[in-house]
């Protein structure tokens, strides 16, 4: 269960990292609201899942799912490109934030 909330911590960190990028610096209200309840939400799952999991490990893997997943949203959605070199960049991370899970006791 403890993977679970940190997994779902993670794409919270992907949801308020976009949305932090409609916020116009915090300018505009719904997309400021959506993006600091998801940042609230995702700390505190972070907080929730460190109550079992090591604190580098968890960190290491909430910090992971936020960086692959907003950089693929950003390649398929926002037309940022997608080159070669990144995308192994990107699975070089996959490949961490696995290794971390097997390596880590429930």
């Amino acid at each position: 269960m403890n993977w679970i909330v940190l997994v779902v911590a993670g794409l919270l960190e992907v949801a308020w990292a976009v949305g932090l990028k409609h916020t116009a610096g915090f300018t505009r209200l719904w997309p400021s609201v959506f993006t600091l309840a998801t940042m609230a939400s995702s700390v505190g799952m972070l907080g929730m899942a460190l109550r079992t999991l090591p604190l580098g490990t968890a960190y290491a893997v909430w910090t992971g799912i936020g960086t692959v997943g907003t950089a693929v949203f950003g390649m398929l959605m926002m037309g940022e490109p997608a080159g070669a070199l990144r995308l192994l960049s990107i699975g070089l991370i996959v490949a961490g934030i696995v290794g971390l899970k097997l390596l880590t006791p429930a």
